[in-house]
Formats: C-alpha cells, structure tokens, sequence
C-alpha cells in the first residue's frame, strides 16, 4: 500500500489548464495535478534543472468565470514523458497571493472526489 504523505489534498486536473510563463508570456505546458503547495506541469517546452518561474494559470471562480492565478515557483524535479518532446515536472509554490490561495483551495476542494 502507498501512503500519501503530502500535507495538502492534490487533485488530478482532467480539463486542459494551460500554464505560461509570465516573463515570455508563452505556454510553456499543463496543469497534470495541483495543490495549494505545488503542482504537476506536464511541460511542452525544456525547463531548466532547480530554477525559479513566474507562472500563471486560469481557474473557474465560484461564479464560472476565469481567474488568473499567478505563482513563483521553484521547479523541483523533471523527467522526460513517453510522448515525444514533453516532461513531467514538479514544482513547489513560493509566492501566492492570499486572495488567490483561498481560490485555489476552494477549486481543489470543490473538485476532489469525497473522502
């Protein structure tokens, strides 16, 4: 048996969330999986081995519209996929505004399956 030992609840994004880069204004991948403390990007581009990034992603606020969460974070980990030129890559939150980690939480909350 695995055991999770992560401290927040990490849900499994089936919809496509595109992720950019805020310094090029590219998108640089995908949300693969998120939690209030980090996530997993599925990359389409090369990232670069334990460097910070300003991120930003849409989310759906609690009246269906798109609210953009901008995140540094510090990439962690990558590793190449089977699919040509695409890596999985973790990363850690740094910085997130309080109002926008109060959003991410009630989205992830929202969208977990019932314990």
């Amino acid at each position: 048996m695995i055991t999770n030992t992560r401290r927040a609840p990490r849900l499994q994004v089936p919809e496509m969330v595109p992720v950019r880069d805020q310094m090029t204004g590219s998108q640089i991948g995908r949300l693969g999986n998120i939690s209030e403390t980090g996530m997993l990007l599925i990359a389409s581009v090369p990232l670069h081995d334990d460097a910070l990034y300003q991120l930003q992603f849409p989310i759906t606020d609690s009246r269906g519209g798109a609210l953009q969460i901008d995140v540094g974070v510090h990439l962690l980990w990558c590793e190449p996929t089977h699919a040509p030129e695409q890596s999985w890559a973790g990363f850690r939150f740094l910085t997130l505004e309080k109002s926008q980690r109060d959003q991410l939480q009630r989205w992830i909350e929202d969208r977990l399956p019932p314990a």
